[in-house]
Parts: C-alpha cells; sequence; structure tokens
C-alpha cells in the first residue's frame, strides 16, 4: 500500500522521467516555430531639470481713487481649447536685468503701457514638463502704479489686452495664484490710501541675473499655435488709460 503514494521511478517509467504525456505536449515547442526572446524592458529616460525666473506686475490706473474706478491691464491669450485665458503681464528675466526691471519691461512689452513699481505682490512658483525638459518656474509679481502709454497687443504671443476693474479680478483671472495676488494688490491699495506710500512693504533687494536662462512655454498655448490674429476693430482696442 505504501507503494502506491510513492514517485515515480524514472528508470522503471522512461515517460515520466522525459515529461511526455498531455502536460508535457502543451509546452513543449512546436516544431518550425521557434521561441523568440523577450528585449530587455527599457528604462525610463530621466528628464534633465532647469529651473528658470520670471517677473511681471499688475498694473492698476486710477490707484489714488475710488476703488470702482480702478482698471487693471491684463492680457488674453487662447488655449488650446479655444478659450480666452487672462492673466498678469510677465517674462523671463534676462541676463544683467533685476526682477523689477524685467516686470517693468515685460508689461511695455505686452501691453503697451509703463508702470512704477510700488510694492512686491508676491512670488509663485510650479513644475512642468516641456520639451524633455522638468522645469521649475518661479515668477515674482509686483504692484504697479500706470504711468503712461496706450494699451495696445502688438505682442504676437498676445491675443488680447484690456482694462479690467479692479474689483472683477477674481472672476476673470484664470489661474487661482494669481487670484490670490490680487487679493494682496487690494489690501496693499487701502494701505496705500490710508497711509501713503511710506506705509508699503519695502521692496526685496534682487541683484541683476548673472547668466541667461532658458525659455520654456506652458499654461498657456504657444504663440506659433495660437491661429489667425484677429482683424478689423477690437473691443479693447489701443488707447490710453482712464
Amino acid at each position: 500500500m505504501a507503494a502506491e503514494n510513492a514517485a515515480p521511478d524514472p528508470a522503471q517509467n522512461p515517460a515520466a522521467a522525459s515529461g511526455s504525456g498531455a502536460n508535457s505536449d502543451a509546452s513543449a515547442p512546436r516544431p518550425g516555430r521557434p521561441s523568440r526572446p523577450r528585449p530587455p524592458a527599457r528604462a525610463p529616460e530621466r528628464l534633465r531639470t532647469v529651473h528658470e525666473t520670471s517677473a511681471g506686475g499688475l498694473v492698476v490706473d486710477g490707484i489714488d481713487g475710488p476703488r470702482e474706478t480702478q482698471v487693471a491691464a491684463l492680457i488674453g491669450r487662447v488655449d488650446r481649447r479655444g478659450r480666452m485665458l487672462w492673466s498678469l503681464p510677465k517674462g523671463h528675466i534676462e541676463q544683467g536685468e533685476t526682477a523689477e526691471q524685467t516686470a517693468i519691461r515685460e508689461v511695455a512689452e505686452e501691453t503697451g503701457i509703463q508702470g512704477h513699481v510700488l510694492a512686491a505682490l508676491g512670488s509663485i512658483d510650479y513644475w512642468f514638463v516641456t520639451e524633455g525638459r522638468r522645469v521649475h518656474k518661479t515668477v515674482h509679481h509686483y504692484l504697479m502704479r500706470f504711468s503712461g502709454g496706450e494699451l495696445c497687443d502688438e505682442d504676437v504671443e498676445v491675443t488680447e489686452v484690456a482694462w479690467v476693474p479692479v474689483e472683477e479680478l477674481p472672476d476673470r483671472l484664470a489661474y487661482a495664484d494669481e487670484r490670490r495676488l490680487a487679493e494682496v494688490a487690494g489690501e496693499l491699495i487701502n494701505l496705500l490710501q490710508s497711509d501713503g506710500p511710506a506705509a508699503l512693504p519695502p521692496l526685496p533687494r534682487t541683484s541683476p541675473r548673472r547668466r541667461p536662462q532658458t525659455h520654456s512655454h506652458t499654461r498657456n498655448r504657444r504663440s506659433d499655435e495660437a491661429g489667425p490674429r484677429q482683424s478689423g476693430p477690437r473691443t479693447n482696442g489701443c488707447g490710453p488709460g482712464t
């Protein structure tokens, strides 16, 4: 009886030793169809990380007057879904520029107007992947007083420019982080009107950028994807501040 539970002896049962039978036939390679080795799995490529710094500003016209008469300059770009996204003018800090100088230049280039820096609104930073790079972007924003010029959208990367009532900024700005900056701007404007310019926080000290940096695009559509420009009269047009 014990022999019934014992393992078969390969010497007495060659079929068992060779693996013959229904199960072995299914696993054996078929003649004429050699098995192909699988290629080794490719390790994911590591993206190069770069750090980029930009600066921009919220330019307010009528900053010393009643809140209901104050307007701010915004830029609009069309995204891939065809939506107009409104945001603050901004751009990369070029070699030899401070953040404040960049904010003034970018506002002029993207909106056609000039502004005087009054105070820092704060900085925004975020990560994104583009063109084979992992980019860490930091943007410094400033509250600026309108000082001249005419609102115009001649910059090829901007679809629209407009004076927007300051009270409407929370509804018009597309990005939550910039809506928070608009809230800070409202607090600083109240402080400016109640206690004067000396009551504003001092500007953080910045140094001119010593090296050039990469220029990556995100959040909005790239200028070469924005589609045809509008022609004829514009709803916002070009013109002086109120």
